[in-house]
């Protein structure tokens, strides 16, 4: 039934855009997520109130939520299990991703639960940084997950960040076991420096034995690998999956593949990242980029093919405000890509 299941935190996104200095004030660090309480969270927001910082956006978000809109996006069918509470805000974010395609449950709706929300500072770079209030969904468990929903999936698609959840890690467990025992590919994001600065331990829970995909950027492989070449970090990865999707920003992304014969060398795919004349936020850039590649991998075509489908689409939301783009955008990047 579904191309895709995966699993991740359900936040509302709120975007604010603020100088460098003002960055500075709130003390979180620039480029990476902090989580935070409620009463940390009320008081960023009460310094931009009283910095008469106002927000720009607000939209759903999360970062495994973000890769299927994406992948629906682009026609694929995914399903996405979360926690959200019962209120005005998981209401909202359940609704925008059915209305782009992607499934969910009712197991992920909490009685009496609250919505968590993450406040994004995006920086005049269009570097963003953010601090995150999980709510609810710090305490997502098996309950949770409609592991039925794994059954005829090609995929399933862990986000990096539940590494920092206790809670979640038996179901990750679960999750691997299950998709094991019915030939599921397994497709993991390190999703932020954070994580593997932080919870590398949950990063190696989600990886197990080996997936078949590893998707991070430059330095979350340095950070993992203690490599500081992208090339090399990208290889050393490969002791963890069997294709290795390392992004650098506007220096392209490297591929490594492991060979199918074990005494050939490593395949190592280079992908340039097209222009951009003016970054103005990089939030979703990652998770839009692994939407696109699983999406034209579950598609069956090249790493190379993939690779730049996920270039074209992460280059076009960092041209706006947002993680997402609209649908139409999408199918407008596919045709031009995927069949040129």
């Amino acid at each position: 039934m579904y191309d895709v299941m995966a699993i991740g935190n359900a936040l509302v996104d709120h975007e604010y855009v603020l100088s460098d200095a003002a960055l500075d004030e709130t003390e979180l660090t620039k480029g990476n997520m902090t989580l935070a309480a409620i009463e940390e969270q009320q008081q960023l927001l009460a310094y931009f109130q009283l910095a008469n910082i106002k927000p720009t956006k607000q939209a759903g978000g999360g970062s495994a939520a973000n890769t299927m809109f994406t992948f629906a996006s682009l026609g694929g069918k995914p399903f996405y299990a979360c926690r959200v509470g019962d209120d005005k805000q998981g209401t909202f974010y359940l609704q925008d991703l059915h209305n782009a395609g992607v499934a969910t449950s009712e197991k992920s709706i909490h009685t009496g639960g609250v919505t968590g929300s993450c406040v994004v500072a995006v920086t005049e770079d269009g570097e963003r940084t953010m601090q995150t209030y999980l709510g609810t969904s710090s305490d997502i468990t098996a309950e949770n997950v409609n592991f039925d929903a794994l059954v005829s999936a090609e995929w399933l698609y862990l986000e990096g960040y539940l590494a920092m959840s206790e809670s979640i890690q038996p179901a990750m467990t679960q999750l691997r076991q299950q998709a094991g025992i019915h030939g599921t590919k397994i497709a993991v994001s390190f999703a932020d420096p954070a994580v593997v600065k932080f919870a590398k331990d949950g990063l190696l829970n989600m990886l197990g034995n080996k997936v078949a995909v590893i998707f991070c950027n430059s330095e979350e492989a340095r950070l993992f690998t203690d490599k500081k070449q992208l090339k090399a970090s990208a290889r050393a990865l490969l002791e963890h999956c069997q294709i290795a999707v390392v992004t650098d920003g506007a220096n392209g992304a490297v591929i490594a593949q492991k060979p199918v014969q074990e005494d050939d060398d490593i395949i190592i795919h280079e992908v340039a990242t097209p222009a951009v004349s003016d970054v103005i936020d990089t939030n979703g850039a990652g998770d839009n980029y692994a939407g696109a590649f699983l999406y034209a991998l579950s598609q069956h075509y090249s790493l190379p093919e993939c690779g730049r489908l996920a270039s074209e689409v992460s280059a076009q939301v960092i041209q706006q405000f947002g993680p997402r783009l609209a649908p139409q955008d999408y199918q407008d990047i596919s045709r031009r890509v995927l069949t040129a």
